[in-house]
């Protein structure tokens, strides 16, 4: 049965639907599928796609994220930074708008699919725990300003050529600011404005679908002044239709690298918001479920005219604000939102691009974490490193190698903080009647210590990356204080590596020669297993392994320089 679930997720939660729950996921579906009308018609612009293949992304992906997925409130489907990504790394290779760019989307979709699948496979869920959340922050907050970027010559009318970079495009806005068409203009601003106050005035309310309405109506009365108001078309009223991504091995050589890129962008926002909603529903999330998930929902959609999809954190938060009880609002929505293109696809042809690029503005900002940013700004300067890296590169270098770029800083500067254990120095204090004897950190209490034995706390794990460290404290113990017996509280150890078990083999028989030794007490029993089967302990001598911090004294105690002991005035322990 564990096996089947593990296969068939959806078997879990459909236990729990019933006529409660299928009321409550239905209003919230329903509320779902009418904001992602607009968006998706916004965000398949944003990736250079028809309109139409934002609305089957946002059709297909749904529902397969959530049969296979583990979150209860997580949707799927077309997001703004998925969408940017997209575009970046298939407009390198076709231009946008022609079949090759959109057979070349449904592959890079089909490939990043492959790598989530193959990750939630591998259980690899866990490697998500080691990136930032700050490099998603980072990267949304210069794709933002890209998208906002990419539809100012479409609000303004000033022409700017295809695929130029950000500054090549706002110097060419700059210098043909004198050609803006006030008309376009008008309608982009009109649109914006009507949808920000619709949020205010009617917060329930699809704002961005009463923004475009209004944009398009204005629209048809302007045209009468200008010719220069362009339609977004007509989409096609029906389901998304069969397609097949190009299998051809140049092709898979070529988009692999921007793919895996897709694949592990998707996979930070889906996992990052699947949690954060979870921290409110108390749901515990499967990471790994949740890779596969994902995996499996870009792999169907590629073969159904869907392009590269994630967790959105917009629709996964009214949904979850709507009431929804389980993944069946995201299937609810989907279904709502193909009876919706069937009724209304043909409207879009009143649509003018301009207004689409006033609802693309608002969307670029609320992509923006303003509080985020603010936070890390202000209270962690590691954090704002990666925060800083990830958002000028995305601005200023490919979109791929920019999420590369953070993932690479988090990691480095996670390893870097891992490599430099904190080490404590201990010392035996006694309470004032006597009856309570101690070892505390002598930085919290200003205590005695033994001449001859040095007592040390590592608080982390010893491993290739923190050996180095605590080999350099081992070695200014002897030279400096001139102590070579050292006893390690291995309480805070939670693993050691074959690295850090050599190097401390190393650092003992060189104490050895000194007339110390190296000693161990409270080892964790899964780290002294796998000392023991490394042979570490063998190595270093059973008799240097202690249970409690008593036997590791009193038999240390044994092997110090009775000569010292004599006129040592510190007397901590009990045998002095």
């Amino acid at each position: 049965m564990t096996t089947l679930h593990s296969i068939f997720p959806f078997l879990i939660w459909f236990k729990q639907v019933t006529r409660q729950t299928i009321k409550a996921d239905f209003l919230a579906g329903l509320t779902g599928a009418v904001i992602v009308l607009p968006q998706g018609v916004a965000f398949a612009t944003i990736a250079g796609l028809p309109p139409e293949y934002g609305l089957y992304t946002a059709m297909v992906t749904p529902i397969v994220a959530a049969l296979f997925g583990s979150s209860f409130h997580l949707v799927s489907g077309p997001t703004t930074a998925i969408s940017i990504v997209v575009f970046s790394a298939v407009s390198h290779h076709a231009v946008p708008g022609t079949p090759e760019f959109l057979s070349l989307a449904l592959t890079l979709t089909f490939l990043a699919g492959v790598y989530q699948l193959a990750f939630g496979l591998a259980r690899l869920g866990t490697l998500v725990n080691f990136v930032s959340h700050t490099v998603v922050i980072g990267f949304t907050a210069g794709a933002a300003i890209l998208i906002a970027t990419s539809q100012l010559k479409h609000i303004t009318g000033i022409h700017i050529a295809k695929g130029e970079s950000f500054l090549h495009t706002w110097m060419g806005l700059f210098s043909g600011i004198g050609e803006i068409n006030a008309y376009l203009l008008a309608i982009a601003v009109i649109t914006l404005v009507v949808a920000i106050v619709s949020k205010k005035i009617l917060p329930k309310a699809p704002n961005l679908l009463i923004g475009m309405v209004v944009g398009s109506v204005l629209a048809l009365y302007l045209k009468e002044f200008t010719t220069e108001i362009k339609l977004v078309g007509e989409i096609p009223a029906h389901l998304p239709p069969g397609s097949l991504p190009d299998f051809s091995l140049a092709t898979i050589k070529m988009l692999a690298p921007e793919a895996f890129a897709v694949a592990l962008l998707g996979l930070i926002e889906a996992v990052s918001i699947s949690r954060a909603i979870a921290t409110k529903s108390s749901q515990r999330i499967n990471s790994n479920q949740e890779f596969i998930g994902q995996g499996l929902s870009n792999v169907a959609g590629s073969f159904l005219s869907s392009y590269a999809g994630s967790g959105s954190f917009t629709r996964s938060g009214i949904n979850y604000e709507a009431g929804a009880k389980t993944p069946m609002s995201a299937i609810f929505a989907a279904l709502a939102l193909m009876i919706i293109v069937l009724l209304v696809a043909p409207l879009t042809a009143y649509l003018p691009i301009a207004a689409m690029g006033g609802i693309i503005l608002l969307v670029a900002y609320n992509l923006v974490d303003f509080k985020h940013i603010k936070q890390v700004l202000m209270f962690s300067s590691t954090e704002s490193s990666i925060l800083l890296t990830t958002f000028f590169a995305t601005l200023f270098l490919e979109l791929e190698f920019a999420i590369y770029l953070g993932v690479l800083l988090s990691l480095v500067l996670f390893l870097a903080k891992t490599s430099t254990p904190k080490i404590v120095t201990l010392s035996m204090d006694t309470s004032p009647d006597g009856s309570i004897r101690k070892l505390i950190n002598i930085d919290a209490k200003p205590l005695k210590q033994c001449p001859q034995l040095k007592i040390i706390r590592v608080d982390m794990s010893i491993y290739f990356g923190s050996i180095t460290h605590i080999q350099k404290r081992i070695a200014q113990i002897t030279d400096h204080e001139r102590i070579n017996h050292i006893l390690i509280v291995a309480t805070g150890i939670n693993f050691i590596d074959l690295a850090g078990a050599e190097a401390l083999v190393a650092e003992n028989n060189r104490l050895k020669k000194l007339g110390g030794g190296l000693y161990f007490v409270g080892l964790k029993d899964a780290v002294y297993e796998f000392a023991a089967k490394s042979c570490f302990v063998k190595k270093i001598g059973g008799s240097n392994f202690f249970d409690t911090k008593n036997q590791a004294i009193a038999s240390i105690y044994k092997r110090l320089d009775r000569n010292v002991c004599k006129e040592c005035q510190s007397l901590i322990f009990n045998e002095c």
